[in-house]
């Protein structure tokens, strides 16, 4: 709760500053409701009954663990555009150059693949299970991952390490496939893989052996759900991106040809005139004598 009351009182001052300003276009009302969105999905993530059912069900333990890893993440950095992070745009791109492979799309890809496959290892799922201070770290893993993965694709501000041509592509296509594939694995196991639910009450009818399968399908359908809507949201911003370049093109253009039309115009001949002027001035010195 805590976390969620800084994210909006870090975010909401800044993005009436801007609606109020010449910039208001960049601060429409969806990019403030996606990032309260995301504030409330760690409020749910991290309450009951989601937490709680956590603690009988695998199931609802997986998707505590996608709000934060995917969820949660996403709808903060809808949040977010270039004017909005303006004034802590050379910060965050100071730490990028001080962090080095750290900043780099492929460290974002390995870490949200790993952060996965590490924390669903039996031994390291049933110790985060067993213990409040373990499943913080996971849930924080979850969520520092997941934010940097999403950070890459989406960009809200200019970045040195960026993604081009098929980039974005290539880097969701692997890692979907590598956690659907964890995703897979849970489903189709014939044995319940974590000890921890061995002897827990049953909930909603569902066997541990069930209960593992649907946490395993959940994992896999949310991954390609997931993609397709960054997809579309990447298509959008390509789009909206290509049009902005048009734009600036031809406005270069139109600026080229002015300049253009003004060098080949004729120079105005200032002398003709101030002697005409000088001769006037003797005619009438003249008339006057």
């Amino acid at each position: 709760m805590l976390l969620a009351l800084l994210l909006l009182a870090a975010y909401v001052p800044r993005w009436i500053r801007v609606r109020r300003s010449a910039d208001r276009d960049d601060a429409p009302i969806w990019r403030l409701l996606s990032w309260v969105a995301g504030a409330l999905t760690l409020v749910v993530a991290q309450g009951n009954p989601i937490d709680k059912l956590g603690d009988y069900l695998l199931v609802m333990h997986m998707v505590q663990h996608l709000m934060l890893l995917d969820l949660m993440p996403l709808l903060l950095l809808f949040g977010l555009n270039r004017v909005l992070m303006r004034p802590i745009t050379r910060r965050v791109q100071w730490l990028e150059q001080r962090v080095g492979f750290l900043a780099r799309p492929w460290f974002g890809l390995v870490a949200y693949t790993a952060g996965m496959w590490f924390w669903h290892i039996p031994t390291f799922y049933d110790a985060a299970a067993r213990s409040e201070t373990i499943h913080l770290l996971e849930h924080m893993t979850f969520t520092g991952v997941g934010f940097l993965y999403w950070w890459h694709l989406l960009r809200p501000i200019p970045t040195r390490e960026r993604m081009t041509a098929m980039g974005p592509v290539a880097y969701m296509g692997i890692t979907k496939i590598t956690v659907g594939l964890l995703g897979a694995l849970l489903t189709f196991a014939p044995s319940a893989i974590y000890s921890f639910y061995d002897h827990r009450v049953e909930w909603w009818g569902l066997s541990p052996v069930a209960d593992q399968a649907m946490a395993g399908a959940l994992m896999a359908t949310e991954q390609v759900l997931i993609m397709g809507v960054a997809f579309g949201a990447l298509f959008i911003r390509g789009l909206q991106e290509a049009e902005l370049r048009a734009q600036r093109e031809e406005r270069l253009l139109d600026r080229r040809e002015a300049a253009e039309r003004e060098g080949q115009a004729e120079p105005v001949d200032e002398e003709p005139a101030v002697g005409g002027g000088l001769a006037l001035r003797a005619s009438v010195a003249g008339d006057e004598e």
